[in-house]
């Protein structure tokens, strides 16, 4: 899948240029997905022969102990990756042939539990900002502060991405322990209130007056 955009405005300038090639040259897919207990879902990707990608995959947000199984094939059925009940992971490869290469993820051993999965399918390697980058000769001042900041970009963009599922994750358990505490809470509050009902019903049942009655007997 490219970008949108690819190939279609021109460009301002020369830098412009280079970042439009760079975002149609290297594709990406990321993608947040609910998937559901006693369910599997694949995805599909074109790439071709000798193509280094990338899969990453966590459970965020919601799933039970955050667990899916994982399994990476490529066009003519060959297992590449599988993974059982992983909650994270990475892999990388070559593609070996020209062709569609499946991914799927399952949650079919979970019976009430649905999952929340985030994956980062990256294919192929970013080129080179300038063309003279990978020559002997040696870069302007610009073009050195250009690559360095397109770096710290993707790092940048990484760590957000981290983060971000960590703290939905957080978020997630926090809200949960809320909720369970919550309960908790409610069913103490019902306990004390049955147990202060009885104990008032116990002590008003020792000073209450027995009356007896005696019957006489006549000769």
């Amino acid at each position: 899948m490219l970008p949108r955009g690819c190939g279609a405005a021109a460009p301002r300038g020369r830098l412009a240029l280079l970042l439009l090639l760079l975002a149609c040259a290297a594709r990406a897919s990321e993608i947040t997905f609910e998937l559901p207990d006693n369910a599997k879902q694949c995805f599909y990707e074109e790439i071709a022969q000798g193509t280094k990608c990338t899969l990453e995959f966590q459970v965020v947000i919601t799933g039970g102990h955050y667990d899916v199984d994982c399994r990476l094939e490529d066009p003519d059925g060959i297992v590449l990756y599988k993974e059982m009940k992983k909650q994270y992971d990475s892999f990388t490869f070559t593609a070996s042939r020209n062709g569609t290469y499946k991914f799927c993820f399952s949650n079919e051993f979970s019976t009430f539990t649905h999952k929340t999965v985030y994956f980062d399918f990256q294919v192929g390697e970013d080129p080179p900002l300038f063309p003279s980058e990978n020559r002997v000769t040696a870069l302007t001042q610009m073009e050195s502060a250009c690559v360095s900041i397109h770096e710290a970009l993707k790092s940048v963009i990484d760590y957000q991405t981290h983060f971000r599922l960590r703290e939905a994750q957080g978020r997630s358990r926090a809200e949960d322990l809320n909720t369970r505490v919550a309960y908790w809470s409610i069913g103490e509050a019902i306990i004390l209130l049955v147990v202060s009902i009885g104990q008032v019903f116990l002590l008003k049942s020792f000073f209450s007056d027995k009356r007896t009655t005696t019957t006489r007997v006549g000769s």
